[in-house]
């Protein structure tokens, strides 16, 4: 099987250590924000992930900073 480099240069998923350095967050901020249904989080196994859509859509639901 030949794979593509165009198709494994994106990630598409994060560890909650990687999750932790794309958004600058701590881990407990993280596990609050998944166990409040805000972060959306899958298990495989007993590791959990982010998809990288759903990182970005919580980002992007955080309430602007007031000037």
């Amino acid at each position: 099987m030949n794979i593509q480099p165009q198709f494994i240069a994106a990630r598409t998923a994060f560890s909650i250590a990687k999750v932790m350095a794309q958004s600058g967050l701590g881990r407990d901020s993280i596990y609050k924000s998944i166990r409040e249904g805000r972060l959306k989080a899958k298990k495989f196994g007993r590791r959990t992930i982010v998809l990288a859509s759903d990182l970005q859509a919580f980002l992007a639901s955080l309430p602007e900073m007031a000037a």
